[in-house]
């Protein structure tokens, strides 16, 4: 027997709103999606730049990165209509630096890949290469498991410092948004067991080739409209209560919620429906958010030797990358420093960004577009960080990358989150 259609409200339009309603209206429910902003996409939308030569392009409001161990990503890019091959540049794990040094995997099957990877790592001395296969050796001989008040500083204490800073520090705050002395080691673990040990290219890379509103939040938004769903952008809901006859969304009545908002807003929008919503909405209140900050810049004719590269450590921390937009869908010189689990001044971290351009590549003409510092881009994924559960209320879901559950805060964990509060219904 198929289960009743429903009216569903999904609060929000990023990645966890648009997959929540994507699921619900396939399910057969009436949709209605509503968004503060005039743009679907949450925190991987597109914006408009200029060039210093004047010129107008379509960038994000931050430079974002997937990995093949992104299954749900790709499955719903595959349901709205995206063809994976003509939207993201697949390649081979690689953290490799301006100089040459650093680890590329080969498109080999796992885990022949990370051998190979870790035996011909340009840069590193055979003590190195040893401590690295000591040391993921034992993570895999334990089941990628550890206690659950470890850090990742913890689980690499018998690496060399060269393994440590120009390997796992940098994928660390990729991955968790979170520095290595603070990340939780047992979610960094569960990322290592999904994504570079996993089969079926589960540690490659995927880079957009198509601005981040093209990638999910356009087709999303034409696939749903066609099947009847009603899209509200610019509609930052005020109001939800619950009635006799279902859920009151701004006076619109509905049978269920799946609260996709950022986590303040959907704190403010449950905290007074109850005592079991406010503990809800304290523990939301309670997460430590990160910043993410990107610098897009422009040197004319630059073409970087990879799409991607990664830059040495700096007084702001570890994480330093480097997209080459002109590789992926920008005009060529166009690049993107990406900064994860920032803590400084946007002005400096553009002067900075800046000059490591100018030095490290080579780029004496480079010259800054702007710098997006994303505030509050993800909550601190640490050991000891307790996050909201999914349910919130009778009929009324949260989803979100902060939401309970075994991965960071990525647009993976958005979607998965997304998927899974709409299969409530």
């Amino acid at each position: 027997m198929n289960a009743p259609r429903r009216r569903v409200a999904v609060i929000g339009g990023g990645w966890a709103g648009l997959a929540a309603a994507v699921r619900a209206t396939e399910r057969g429910h009436a949709v209605t999606l509503f968004e503060a902003s005039r743009f679907l996409g949450g925190r991987a939308r597109s914006v408009g730049f200029t060039l210093p030569d004047g010129r107008a392009l379509t960038l994000d409001n931050g430079q974002h990165i997937f990995v093949g161990a992104y299954t749900a990503t790709l499955g719903l890019l595959r349901t709205v209509g995206v063809d994976e091959a003509a939207a993201l540049h697949r390649l081979p794990l690689r953290v490799e630096y301006p100089d040459g040094s650093g680890i590329a995997l080969p498109d080999w099957p796992a885990p022949w890949d990370v051998l190979a990877g870790i035996v011909t790592a340009s840069g590193w001395i055979w003590a190195d290469r040893f401590s690295l296969l000591r040391v993921a050796a034992g993570w895999r001989l334990s089941g990628f498991r550890c206690s659950a008040k470890a850090t990742v500083a913890d689980l690499v204490q018998g690496l060399t410092l060269r393994v440590r800073h120009t390997l796992i520090e940098p994928l660390c705050v990729a991955a968790l948004n979170t520095p290595m002395t603070e990340a939780s080691g047992a979610v960094f673990l569960r990322v290592l067991k999904d994504s570079l040990f996993a089969p079926g290219g589960g540690s490659n890379f995927l880079l957009a080739k198509v601005p981040a509103g093209e990638l999910l939040p356009e087709p999303a938004r034409r696939w749903l409209t066609a099947r009847g769903a009603d899209v509200r952008t610019g509609h930052r809901v005020q109001a939800l209560a619950y009635a006799s006859d279902g859920w009151q969304v701004d006076g619109e009545t509905f049978d269920a919620v799946l609260l996709a908002a950022p986590p303040w807003e959907g704190a403010r929008l449950v905290e007074a429906l109850g005592p079991d919503a406010a503990n809800w909405a304290h523990a939301t209140n309670a997460l430590r958010h990160e910043h993410i900050t990107t610098v897009y810049a422009f040197a004319p004719g630059a073409r970087l030797k990879a799409p991607l590269l990664a830059l040495p450590d700096t007084a702001a921390g570890a994480g330093w990358f480097v997209f080459d937009r002109g590789q992926l869908d920008a005009p060529p010189g166009v690049l993107a420093f990406v900064l994860s689990a920032s803590r400084g001044d946007t002005d400096a971290l553009q002067a900075q960004a800046i000059e490591h351009g100018r030095r490290l590549l080579n780029l004496p003409d480079l010259q800054a577009i702007a710098a997006v510092t994303e505030k509050r881009a993800t909550f601190a994924c640490m050991p000891d960080v307790v996050r909201p559960p999914m349910a919130v209320a009778h009929a009324l879901w949260a989803c979100g990358d902060y939401v309970e559950g075994p991965y960071p805060a990525t647009l993976e964990g958005a979607v998965r989150c997304g998927l899974a509060a709409a299969d409530q219904l």
